[in-house]
């Protein structure tokens, strides 16, 4: 089942366990059962230090990953191939005795938690997100006995999904109940079952030289920068990773043929660990004010101070605004073919966007569902050529051009979408299964509008140094008036923020 190459970068891998472990497999005499069962025995047979014994598991087929007499919570139902493989390897690892690389202070919050939590994540395969979620809730799980966590392959339970309504991935449940929905930190997940973290964490903190709001390729860029400079430097990130995460394949990146999303961000995160840079994940910035210092206020209520800040928070899927697409977020309307897309197979789907990002949806979604119908504003795709060419050939999508979205409908979930012709007014509905939304970017700006200078389309007027017109305030990557919108000219203009502001706080202090 496991190609040559992923067998040798495996072997490197299980020369790592420190100790013992046991898969405990369960399964039946079905097709299913006995392709897990011969995955598991061929991992097995890589290291003397893994033995496989038969059990009695919940799902079926499924298998626990166990240290010798000691169960850890951990149990993945159906093979975890694709995205989660890295999720089994690190499983194995840590299983073994291996520490997971995780910031102390949140060890320390899932020790103490002393109730009984188990986990279930529905995922897929090819779900770029589900595995920073899978392995949070399995490094909880080793952790914490009072945690246990099952990771379920949506493929391979396919009845028990439809049963569920599951139409997003990853979709979490909590002791029988829905916890959460798409990508989630192990911070978050903490915050969500254990509470806020100690506001004096954050009041305690000196003013910072340099304070960037964002963790994408531009607040990662420009807090490197900055730390360089050898200031004091903080950065306030809700989620570490930006919008890249959403990301499948980047080509476009100099010097680095292909990367994934996550992969490249994992990698940046890494670098900005190399400085002295103190990161606070799960903080979500509230208001700015200029004082004698700028004061940062966060959700929470926090306030942290810093001569300078870089705003760098980036941009997200922009909405249609049209009657269900809130109703059924997540219910049938989705915003990335990778990760739904699976969940929708030979069913028929909608996709709202005749740009890049909703032509190559569209193809991928080509090969996975019965019938694509695209729906684009203009009279024409604002797509590549090359793009339009690919569509075009493929015999199960029909474009639609010069129509307006009017109304996702439906009971529980998506069943159709409602549009109207721009140029005879005719309205149209469509049966359809889930819609897809894909028609660019809104800058995170709302809670600065009364604060800094913005566009109309609500991004922030800086100038050639990346300041605002506010004294101090600097900001960089998507949510500013760049031209374009490229992970390269974020992380350039990051470091073009951060030069700017040691350049005022010289000058200025």
């Amino acid at each position: 089942m496991l190609d040559t190459e992923i067998k040798n970068q495996l072997a490197q891998y299980l020369e790592l366990l420190e100790n013992n472990i046991v898969l405990k497999v369960s399964v039946e005499k079905d097709e299913a059962s006995q392709k897990l069962l011969s995955f598991v025995q061929e991992i097995a047979e890589m290291s003397p230090k893994i033995t496989v014994e038969n059990t009695l598991l919940e799902k079926i087929p499924s298998f626990a990953v166990d240290r010798e007499n000691e169960e850890t919570g951990i149990v993945f139902a159906g093979i975890p191939l694709g995205h989660e493989f890295t999720s089994l390897v690190l499983a194995l690892l840590q299983a073994s005795g291996r520490a997971p690389k995780v910031d102390e202070k949140i060890i320390q919050r899932i020790k103490k938690i002393n109730q009984p939590y188990h986990f279930e994540s529905y995922v897929s395969l090819t779900c770029h997100n589900c595995p920073d979620v899978v392995q949070a809730l399995n490094i909880m799980s080793i952790l914490n006995p009072n945690i246990s966590h099952t990771m379920i392959e949506g493929g391979m339970f396919k009845a028990e999904v439809e049963a569920k309504d599951i139409l997003a991935v990853p979709t979490v449940f909590l002791n029988g109940n829905t916890f959460g929905n798409g990508r989630m930190t192990i911070e978050q997940i903490v915050e969500k079952i254990a509470g806020e973290a100690n506001l004096s964490e954050f009041e305690e903190k000196e003013p910072f030289d340099v304070l960037v709001i964002g963790g994408g390729p531009a607040g990662s860029s420009a807090a490197i920068y900055a730390a360089r400079k050898g200031i004091r430097t903080g950065i306030v990130a809700e989620t570490f990773g930006g919008q890249v995460l959403e990301t499948l394949g980047i080509e476009n990146v100099i010097g680095t043929k292909y990367i994934e999303g996550p992969q490249l961000m994992n990698a940046v995160e890494e670098h900005i660990n190399e400085y002295n840079v103190d990161i606070m994940k799960t903080a979500r910035a509230a208001k700015l004010e200029k004082k004698e210092l700028v004061e940062l206020t966060l959700e929470n209520g926090a306030v942290l101070q810093s001569k300078t800040a870089i705003i760098a928070t980036g941009a997200r899927w922009r909405n249609i605004g049209v009657p269900g697409e809130q109703e059924f977020k997540n219910k049938g309307v989705a915003y990335c073919p990778h990760c739904d897309g699976p969940l929708f197979e030979g069913k028929n789907v909608a996709v709202v966007g005749g740009g890049n990002s909703g032509i190559e949806a569209a193809i991928d979604l080509a090969g996975i569902v019965k019938h694509v119908t695209v729906l684009e504003f203009m009279s024409e795709l604002k797509a590549d050529q090359v793009l339009q060419e690919r569509l075009y050939s493929l015999p199960n999508v029909t474009v639609l051009k010069n129509v307006q979205t009017k109304e996702i409908t439906g009971k529980s979930k998506v069943e159709g979408i409602a549009y109207i012709d721009r140029t005879t007014n005719e309205e149209t509905h469509i049966d359809v299964q889930g819609v897809f939304i894909l028609i660019g970017l809104k800058p995170n700006t709302e809670w600065l509008e009364e604060t800094l200078e913005q566009t109309k389309m609500g991004e922030i007027v800086v100038d050639k140094r990346g300041a605002t017109n506010l004294p101090g305030v600097f900001a960089a990557g998507d949510c500013t008036d760049s031209a374009y919108k490229q992970i390269i000219i974020s992380m350039g203009s990051g470091a073009t923020a951060a030069l700017g502001a040691f350049d005022y706080m010289i000058r200025n202090t």
